[in-house]
């Protein structure tokens, strides 16, 4: 399983947008949940806070190792996501990872999520700031 803590920071003046995008997901739950099956995201979390005056959302995601891309989708949601993406999201701030250090799950948790070995998926911590940049476009 891949264990992802990542932030992004919103584009000056798009603070309404995400306000709107976030009740989208939230209004249009059911088809949101059918992408989560094709992704094998096993959880996902949107998380959004303001740091020094600047916002910035943190996804949350458990996700399967063998899991679609959210470009491949078929769902209207999904295209209405990478609109967004493009419309909000700074991509010159970079994707900020945190590490995942300890995992602690309850043991019928991890085998409804078919997780063998929760505590194998925590990384050896690097001492930096992980940041990963989106592939350029062509």
């Amino acid at each position: 399983m891949r264990v992802e803590l990542s932030r992004f920071r919103v584009k000056p003046g798009k603070s309404a947008r995400v306000d709107e995008w976030l009740k989208m997901l939230n209004d249009n739950m059911e088809e949101v949940v059918q992408t989560l099956e094709r992704e094998q995201m096993k959880l996902e979390v949107i998380f959004r806070e303001i740091i020094d005056d600047e916002e910035y959302l943190h996804w949350c995601s458990v996700q399967g190792e063998a899991g679609e891309e959210v470009a491949a989708s078929p769902f209207a949601v999904d295209q209405l996501h990478r609109q967004f993406d493009e419309e909000c999201i700074d991509h010159d701030f970079g994707m900020r990872d945190a590490q995942p250090q300890v995992i602690m799950i309850p043991h019928r948790v991890a085998l409804a999520m078919d997780w063998t070995n929760a505590p194998a998926d925590a990384v050896e911590f690097q001492r930096r700031e992980l940041i990963r940049w989106r592939p350029s476009k062509p």
